[in-house]
């Protein structure tokens, strides 16, 4: 009976594991039927774990997912492009499709030729392996072609631009409409979708009140990506669209109330 519980859990816990991470499940079955033999620290399970996902996530899964059409975003080797949090790439959400990352690191260094010091920060990519797998909760970031990149700020007291954002996720502190704008929030949450403005309970920690949204480097960047011929489409919410000047742009796309509000990062899709 002892060993029927400590299977379920482990069953459980893998398929958590495997949500979150897509490779978690078999690292934690490999570390299972070995950990005995793995020096570590009293043949602890959870270091043997903790060492060979690491170790997959380092050495191994960026190796596999390559000729299989995926690559890393960088995470520490190029100074201009940079994850929002190390969870990011921790949890493997990072991967893309070559194209993706040579549009974004080109975008990078375009920008920062224009507005110095400029960084992009990039959020939920997709999973190194499997079209269709999905990567929680976004419903199209399965196929390597999608990626969430954060808006650029600017220090609310000094005005001067940063590279930080307004919550440590990247996600939820949003730019909301104003009196005169269409708002496409209350439309899609008076419809019943109570998920869409549900990313403000992901902040995990936020300062809002520090950070003012830098619209001429945010547009800058998206201009950047409109004359760029790998991108297909952009999501942005219409209030934004329209105050910077982009619903002339058929790459500026409007996405559904069954997504979630998009006036805190920008979606950015290749073909």
């Amino acid at each position: 009976m002892k060993k029927t519980g400590y299977f379920i859990l482990l069953v459980v816990l893998g398929g958590i594991l495997t949500i979150l991470t897509q490779i978690g499940g078999v690292v934690l079955l490999l570390s299972e039927l070995t950990y005995k033999n793995v020096r570590l620290a009293k043949r602890s399970r959870l270091l043997t774990f903790m060492f060979f996902y690491f170790m997959a996530i380092l050495c191994i899964v960026p190796i596999l997912a390559k000729p299989l059409g995926r690559v890393p975003l960088p995470v520490f080797s190029n100074a201009l492009v940079k994850p929002v949090s190390i969870w990011t790439c921790v949890l493997n959400r990072h991967y893309v499709r070559p194209a993706l990352r040579e549009s974004v690191e080109k975008a990078a260094i375009t920008l920062e030729t224009t507005h110095k010091g400029a960084e992009i920060r990039y959020l939920d990519a997709n999973f190194p392996f499997y079209d269709g797998f999905p990567l929680l909760p976004h419903l199209s970031h399965s196929d390597g072609k999608k990626l969430d990149i954060a808006f650029l700020y600017k220090e609310k007291t000094t005005q001067k631009p940063t590279n930080n954002k307004p919550s440590r996720s990247g996600y939820g502190v949003f730019t909301a409409p104003k009196g005169n704008e269409r708002n496409r929030i209350s439309e899609c949450l008076d419809k019943g979708y109570w998920q869409y403005d549900f990313s403000k309970y992901l902040t995990f920690g936020s300062h809002p009140e520090d950070f003012e949204l830098d619209e001429e480097r945010t547009r800058a960047l998206i201009m950047l990506w409109i004359n760029d011929p790998n991108i297909e489409k952009m999501f942005i919410e219409p209030h934004l669209e329209a105050r910077w000047g982009l619903a002339q742009y058929d790459k500026v796309r409007l996405h559904g109330c069954r997504a979630v509000r998009h006036d805190d990062h920008l979606h950015v899709q290749i073909r």
